[in-house]
């Protein structure tokens, strides 16, 4: 895959991602965990049928079979990521939950600074302070107005960076002190079974419409299986801050999604504090790209 290339399949990927938000508005019956289980379960499905086809069944069994506490400790941060940011979804707004999600970069650097002692360079962290300013702009107009349900939808959405980051750190330590590289695609499929299991016994009775259960399925594959698949045949080819930085195309097209196809527009506060964030966020992650292709910026 050229470099090219692995650009064009990471747009798509984000761009996979952010329908999740415009696809939510449009369900007729199905509501909270219910929509979580059905997302979840139809993921898991085309994981197993993805994967099978890719490896083989026999290799992706024995590897689930074989799977240690670090392969399980990454399902579930992805299993927390996969409900998190549906059940964010029922009680804030897209934009709301997209730009809290894309927080996950700062909150890794933070992380690796804390539990692998990482030392993050200063660009990262004039952008947390950055991005620390334009999420309080955003959460500011919401304290004033004391609407719950926006505060819960912000507390659900936050757990999805927290565990994108655990996820990351995880997968560092992993790739420093084994003695081999472990494969953590069966975490994916991991976290979206946990998910799907953990939200069935709260989902019931069902009330999903056969619309519904058509819009969920293609959440399941579409937005979450398929692209999944690309950023880890991308990440083989383009640097972490590259991909980083095309990751924050799906706030970008969540929102606007969002607007035009649901008629859900950002206020005033979410606009001008996301603008921050992500001003913040391609910042940072533009000086890192930056600086991994100076000469000698390996040696420094």
């Amino acid at each position: 895959m050229t470099h090219g290339r692995a650009v064009a399949v990471m747009v798509a990927a984000a761009l996979m991602w952010s329908i999740a938000g415009v696809v939510s508005r449009l369900l007729q019956s199905a509501q909270g965990f219910e929509v979580t289980f059905w997302r979840s379960a139809f993921n898991a499905l085309a994981l197993v049928l993805l994967l099978s086809w890719l490896r083989g069944p026999g290799p992706l069994w024995a590897s689930l079979r074989g799977a240690g506490r670090t392969l399980w400790l990454s399902g579930l941060c992805w299993c927390v990521m996969f409900t998190a940011f549906m059940l964010a979804l029922s009680f804030t707004s897209v934009a709301n939950v997209l730009v809290t999600m894309s927080v996950a970069p700062l909150f890794t650097a933070l992380v690796a600074w804390a539990f692998l002692h990482h030392r993050p360079p200063a660009r990262t962290w004039g952008a947390v302070a950055l991005a620390g300013v334009g999420i309080a702009w955003m959460y500011g107009s919401q304290m004033q107005g004391g609407d719950a349900r926006h505060w819960i939808g912000t507390a659900l959405a936050l757990a999805v960076p927290v565990a994108a980051a655990t996820n990351w750190t995880v997968l560092q330590h992993d790739r420093s002190h084994a003695g081999k590289t472990t494969d953590f695609m069966p975490a994916v499929l991991i976290g979206a079974v946990l998910s799907a299991l953990i939200t069935l016994p709260l989902s019931t009775p069902f009330a999903a419409t056969a619309h519904d259960l058509g819009l969920l399925a293609l959440l399941g594959v579409l937005q979450l299986a398929v692209p999944c698949l690309l950023a880890v045949a991308v990440a083989r080819v383009l640097p972490a801050p590259e991909i980083a930085l095309l990751g924050l195309l799906e706030v970008v097209f969540g929102v606007a999604w969002a607007w035009l196809g649901a008629g859900e527009a950002p206020s005033a506060a979410v606009l001008g504090g996301g603008t921050l964030v992500l001003m913040a966020l391609a910042g940072n992650e533009l000086l890192g790209l930056r600086r991994t292709r100076e000469p000698g910026a390996a040696l420094g």
